[in-house]
């Protein structure tokens, strides 16, 4: 077994790897650009420059999240993986992908913040999740993982749906929850929502919301105990 999970594992690292460092090459290019531009604009009143990590990791989870199940599970399958190592081999990945983005991107926010205080560009600002609640290296890696984690398993469980019961079973849903959605912005009550959580918003949020992910994580066995290579059209 502990075998087994070693070679998922190692699977899901190296198939990643590639789409990981081309990730981080044009996010750290887009950060230096921003810089730049944040730069030439010191002097101009009233200029400001934002720049967020999450806006680009939140994104990329959750298209990992949706394609871990397209192409690394009937690999997996083919490969004689059980179902239950190939579970719990995909939870620790995904909580160990979104532990350690989360760390390199506070670590890469607190280095950066430290090199515009220096040389004095205050036109560069950061925004995060944790500017409500209190900005530190921590608070931030506990906020993003807790996302990022969440948005993987959410996103996991879209794709086994799709995966399970082809374009439209998984559609079907989708549209049921794209009229409800309208229909709570038509009524009011999906503001009202967003405006109580912003009122409220403090660290346990976010652990609430990692509680969250792993049940939802949870839910995905239902799919994942009996899935085949075969996938529904």
């Amino acid at each position: 077994m502990a075998r087994q999970l070693k070679g998922l594992l190692y699977f899901y690292v190296t198939d990643i790897r590639f789409s990981l460092t081309i990730f981080w090459s044009i996010l750290l290019g887009v950060l230096i650009l921003s810089l730049s531009i944040s730069y030439f604009l010191i002097g101009v009143e009233d200029a400001v420059f934002y720049f967020g990590f999450p806006n680009a990791t939140y994104f990329y989870c959750m298209f990992l999240g949706f394609l871990t199940v397209k192409e690394g599970i009937p690999f997996a399958l083919k490969m004689g993986a059980t179902r239950k190592n190939l579970f719990i081999a995909t939870g620790l990945f995904f909580l160990g992908i979104a532990f350690v983005k989360a760390v390199v991107s506070s670590t890469l926010q607190s280095i950066t913040a430290s090199f515009t205080d220096v040389t004095g560009i205050s036109t560069f600002n950061f925004i995060h999740f944790a500017q409500l609640v209190n900005d530190t290296w921590l608070n931030r890696i506990v906020i993003d993982t807790a996302v990022m984690f969440s948005l993987l398993a959410l996103m996991f469980l879209f794709g086994l749906l799709f995966y399970k019961t082809g374009l439209l079973g998984g559609g079907s849903v989708v549209a049921i929850l794209v009229v409800l959605l309208l229909l709570g912005i038509a009524k009011g009550w999906v503001f009202d929502i967003f405006v109580q959580l912003a009122a409220d918003l403090d660290l346990m949020f976010f652990l609430r919301l990692f509680g969250i992910g792993v049940i939802l994580y949870a839910l995905s066995y239902i799919f994942t105990r009996r899935i085949t290579i075969i996938k529904t059209k």
